[in-house]
């Protein structure tokens, strides 16, 4: 499996999303995040993935969700099988700044795009952002829609 982070910066009733302007996700809203460097940390790749996609230094992150993804479709650009961390920030240095992979936005927490993100994001996201804790699995179909998931929550440690 393709070992991923993905981080959501938070600030007051406030979410940062970054539009991916290519590769995988391109078109679709998320946080920044990617892949793991052999020897990294899913923390440490965190945090550089960051820094490259959006020029801010994390000053601290939690563990918010474990998540797998299982892709049907694979034409060889597409990480077919990812296993990601995902973190939440409220402390960081910098300010978020567009780069040639991400365009950062705010978003109030009642105005977030699910329509242009991944499908399976509207099933999770919402627990996280509620401070609760997340393991799920998503296998996805044709046209990039979740065909089967299972979705465990619990209150956050």
């Amino acid at each position: 499996m393709t070992q991923t982070s993905l981080v959501f910066l938070r600030r007051d009733g406030e979410i940062l999303l970054a539009m991916k302007k290519r590769g995988f996700g391109e078109g679709r809203w998320n946080g920044p995040g990617g892949k793991l460097i052999p020897g990294e940390t899913f923390e440490a790749a965190a945090a550089r993935e960051v820094l490259e996609e959006i020029g801010v230094q994390l000053a601290g992150i939690k563990q918010v969700a474990e998540l797998q993804f299982y892709m049907d479709e694979y034409d060889g650009d597409v990480m077919k099988n990812i296993h990601c961390k995902v973190f939440v920030c409220r402390e960081w240095s910098g300010e978020p700044a567009e780069s040639e992979e991400m365009a950062p936005q705010w978003f109030g927490l009642d105005a977030i795009p699910y329509e242009q993100m991944w499908a399976d994001d509207v099933y999770w996201l919402p627990e996280i952002l509620a401070g609760r804790y997340v393991e799920a699995k998503f296998w996805f179909g044709t046209g990039d829609t979740v065909r089967d998931m299972k979705v465990t929550v619990r209150n956050a440690q």
